[in-house]
């Protein structure tokens, strides 16, 4: 800088205070439920998504047996081997029946609501392409198929809600502190059964579960990056 007659001008000397040699305070737990939306639109947008593939499958007939599930996109070694990849997530959007859809698609909304009010969006659609994804490579690897179901991915998103409410537990402030406790409860149920019954891919669980567990570690969560001071 320079003085208006042109010559230097001097620097003003800077005082520093206690507050300068102190990090900020941190900001309080973070209220979880706050904000809370009752439509998330990935979540809905899912669920729209699932229901409208199985009136596909009802109206071209994919229902009547394997080889025509097969032929609408289940999961199958031999199928995904033979190089059709894509089969790792079209199963994910594809269901066995009325009971079955409906029952995922409640679930999926009900952890769903959590997931994306927590991570946003974006994240919660990359966490729950990673349980998708992660319940059809175990489940592959485990069974020759053919293996149908959202049940993998919605498992991943479940864990996730599970991993982010732990791991930063004391940054959120929770009015009810079982949810977590409630999640892995379902969640050890769910295995349970689908190991004392047959037809239940329970590999497939398990792979969606290390998905959205693994995808959820290594995200930041929407609400501490919004919250945070800048």
């Amino acid at each position: 800088m320079t003085k208006p007659d042109g010559g230097p001008r001097a620097e003003e000397p800077l005082l520093i205070t206690s507050s300068m040699l102190t990090a900020p305070p941190r900001r309080g737990p973070v209220d979880f439920e706050r904000g809370l939306q009752l439509a998330p639109p990935l979540i809905v947008g899912l669920i729209i998504a699932n229901v409208v593939m199985f009136v596909g499958e009802v109206s071209s007939g994919a229902l009547v047996d394997r080889e025509t599930i097969i032929a609408a996109g289940a999961l199958s070694r031999d199928e995904v081997l033979g190089g059709a990849w894509w089969r790792l997530l079209s199963a994910t959007f594809l269901h066995g029946g009325p009971d079955h859809l409906i029952g995922n698609m409640l679930v999926l909304y009900i952890v769903g609501i959590a997931c994306e009010h927590a991570f946003g969006f974006a994240r919660t659609a990359a966490v729950y392409v990673a349980s998708g994804l992660g319940g059809s490579l175990l489940s592959m690897a485990m069974s020759p198929g053919p293996s149908v179901g959202a049940s993998g991915a919605i498992f991943g998103v479940a864990a996730a809600v599970i991993v982010v409410l732990t791991r930063h537990r004391d940054r959120f402030h929770l009015r009810d502190k079982r949810i977590g406790a409630v999640l892995a409860v379902w969640a050890g149920y769910q295995l349970l059964i689908g190991f004392a019954l047959p037809f239940v891919d329970n590999f497939g669980h398990l792979g969606g579960l290390a998905g959205g567990a693994v995808a959820a570690m290594c995200l930041q969560p929407r609400l501490l990056a919004r919250e945070s001071p800048r």
